[in-house]
Parts: structure tokens; C-alpha cells; sequence
């Protein structure tokens, strides 16, 4: 094997060091027959990882995938064609794992794409039999992460979260993962989304719920944003969330303080008639939160609010001029520290960042972002 070093010049110890070196970070591509991908959660990071489902088949034709996956996030993307998933139930505790430890016995993958660094992901990949176990670099491991994996991906200064497990691939000699989606949807989920929507405006889909509270913006001025859409702009505005009763009590908040009216159909679609309602809408609004990810994924543009997290390293990825950015503002007042000062990643969660971002951030952003998209959906012939 050329290795592209002149080795016989090299000593003996040098030697077996670059062999290790050369074994351990470049696995050779048509060796490689079996992947396995661990990535429970959440829905954002989920959606960031069907590109690498897709640049994996596109790269390795044949090959076969496993994804161990959350519960809700099967919903989005369990159908995603060729590829096994193994739901883990992580409310099931010990059972839980005693159940992926079952499925994963007499199996052996050429390599695992350890893609999450929590303690409860890393006793999954425990469970995991793989000859490469390809995790995160140091900077970015914790609870324990270095002693599930062999392999690391390369260290990356302000690196978006997609990027990063885009390039999960390179340890195993591929390219990284290209930032192409797929998520299949039925001919009853876009039947769906078509109730929902106007065919005589534009429609704006307000998703304003994170699983995190302290990235949400005030209700009421979410309702003065809607009011501002509907009456400056002729928009309808759909209010949208999960069956949680606080987001049914958010969005019903949201739709009494407004002056307009609202079509609120929060907790009565499911994930795939979200993604339908969103790939067929002409602007989503929301804070930092799987539908953001959901929305870029399919195309639409994302009217992004962030003031708790930085949006250049978890933002909608293909809408980042459209995020209203408050964060380096909440980092400073809360914590002292400037964006280039603090960790890539850090969290400005403190009640009151998100009241830095004000109605007219919103809307203002708002009006740039029809006055570059003076079309519909609809008058262009997208939908």
C-alpha cells in the first residue's frame, strides 16, 4: 500500500505511527458496506442529517444504513427510502437500551456515525458494534463522548451545526455532505396543506413555539407581527404547533391579542402535514426550533427570530439573511461576553433576551423580505 511517504527511510517506530494514523482516519470507501447513524434528536438536528443519508447513497451506492432514531423524529423521516430504522424509546430506560443492545446482536458495521455527544446517546452507541465509530472532535465532545468513538471529525471554528454533521463523511475518505434534503410526503399530506392555505395571497406560517422557553418571543408581539402582515401586506397567517397544551395556549394568545384574524390549526396536523403546509407556504416565522429546519429543508424562506442562540451556528440554514439577530446584544448584557470572546455555541437562555428583538426588527425584516420576493408561490406556479 502507497501511502505517499518514502517509508523505507522512515524508523521503525515512525512508521507503525503513520501506519496507525493513516488506518485510523481514512478508512478506505469501497470497504465499507454497512453504516450505522446514531442521532436521536432533536427535530432540527435530525432534519441536518438526512443530507448525509443522501450524499452517503449517492457515494457508496449499495451501501446498507441503519439509523437509530427518536420516537418523534421517525415521524418526520422514517420512510426515507433504504435506509432500516431502529426507533429507540428514550423514556424507556434500562428497557430501552436492553431493547437496541437486542437488535444490534449478531450485527457488525463496517462504521458508526456517533452524531450525538449526550451521555444518554453515548450508552446507545455502547450498544452499537462498529469497526470505526466515527464521533465529534474534542472542542466539541462532552459526557464522556471520546470513549464511545475511534475516530474524530476535524476540528472547525464557527462551524453551523449542518456543516458539522455534514462532514461526519471525511473520516471514512468521502466528501461531505452536499446540503440537499428529501423528506417524503404523501398525496394526503399535500391535500392537507392545501386546506390550509390561500390561493389568492401569500400565506405565512407562524410556527412561535421552541422546546426551549427562553428562545420564545412575547405572544403579543407575535400578534402585532401577524396584524402587520395581514394589513400591510394582504398575507394570511396560519399559526401552527404541537398538540402540547402550552403551544395550544400560545397560539390561542397569540390569535386574541391580534387585531386580524388568524387560521390557528396548532396541535391538529401532524409532522408530515407540517412539512407539506411549509413546503407549499411562502414564509415561515419562528424562533430557533425543528420547524425553522424544517422549513429550509424544503425550500421555504424563514423569517428567523434569535436572540437566546447564535442563528450563524443553529439558524435556518438557507435563510440566514432572513434571521433577525439579537444574539451578540443578549450574549454581552447577559453574560459579559462578546460573540468572538465566548465559546462557539454558548446560549444567551436568560429571561428577557428574546424581549431584545422588537416588533419592528420583525417587521421590518418582514418588508425586506417581500420587497425580494414580490411573488407568490402561487403567481410564480411553485406550489
Amino acid at each position: 500500500m502507497s501511502l505517499g511517504y518514502n517509508t523505507t527511510s522512515l524508523p521503525s517506530r515512525a512508521l507503525l505511527t503513520l501506519l496507525r494514523f493513516t488506518s485510523l482516519n481514512s478508512l478506505a470507501a469501497p470497504l465499507i458496506n454497512s453504516i450505522c447513524i446514531l442521532r436521536l434528536s432533536a427535530i432540527g438536528d435530525v432534519t441536518h442529517v438526512i443530507p448525509v443519508v443522501l450524499s452517503l447513497q449517492e457515494q457508496l451506492p449499495g451501501v446498507k444504513i441503519t439509523w437509530v432514531i427518536g420516537k418523534i423524529e421517525a415521524k418526520l423521516v422514517g420512510d426515507l427510502p433504504g435506509i432500516e430504522f431502529i426507533v429507540f424509546d428514550k423514556k424507556a430506560g434500562r428497557k430501552g437500551y436492553a431493547e437496541l443492545r437486542r437488535q444490534m446482536q449478531r450485527r457488525k458495521f463496517d462504521a458508526l456515525l456517533h452524531m450525538q455527544v449526550a451521555f444518554r446517546a453515548n450508552l446507545a452507541a455502547a450498544c452499537i458494534p462498529a469497526k470505526a465509530r466515527i464521533g465529534y472532535d474534542k472542542a466539541r465532545s462532552k459526557d464522556l463522548h471520546g470513549l464511545f468513538i475511534n475516530r474524530r471529525i476535524k476540528p472547525a471554528a464557527q462551524q453551523h451545526v449542518r456543516d458539522c454533521l455534514a462532514s461526519f463523511l471525511e473520516p471514512l475518505g468521502l466528501d461531505a455532505a452536499p446540503p440537499c434534503w428529501q423528506i417524503p410526503l404523501s398525496e394526503s399530506d399535500h391535500e392537507f396543506a392545501s386546506e390550509q392555505l390561500a390561493t389568492d395571497r401569500r400565506n405565512l406560517v407562524i410556527s412561535p413555539c421552541a422546546s426551549h422557553t427562553l428562545r420564545n418571543w412575547p405572544a403579543e408581539r407575535y400578534a402585532q407581527l401577524a396584524d402587520h402582515a395581514i394589513q400591510k401586506h394582504g398575507m394570511k397567517v396560519i399559526l401552527v404547533g404541537s398538540p402540547a397544551p402550552f403551544e395550544a395556549e400560545y397560539c390561542a394568545a397569540i390569535e386574541t391579542a391580534m387585531k386580524e384574524k388568524a387560521h390557528n390549526i396548532c396541535g391538529k396536523d401532524t409532522l408530515k402535514q407540517l412539512t407539506a403546509l411549509m413546503t407549499h407556504a411562502d414564509l415561515v416565522v419562528a424562533p430557533d426550533t425543528g420547524p425553522a429546519h424544517i422549513a429550509s429543508a424544503v425550500g421555504t424562506g424563514v423569517l428567523g427570530l434569535f436572540a437566546a442562540s447564535n442563528p450563524y451556528r443553529s439558524g435556518p440554514y438557507n435563510s440566514l439573511e432572513w434571521c433577525v439577530n439579537r444574539y451578540p446584544e443578549a450574549l454581552e448584557k447577559f453574560t459579559g461576553k462578546t460573540v468572538e470572546q465566548a465559546r462557539w455555541g454558548a446560549k444567551a437562555e436568560f429571561e428577557g433576551a428574546m424581549e431584545l428583538i422588537t416588533v419592528s426588527d420583525a417587521t421590518e425584516m418582514l418588508d425586506r423580505w417581500v420587497e425580494v420576493n414580490p411573488v407568490s408561490k402561487t403567481e410564480s406556479g411553485v406550489r
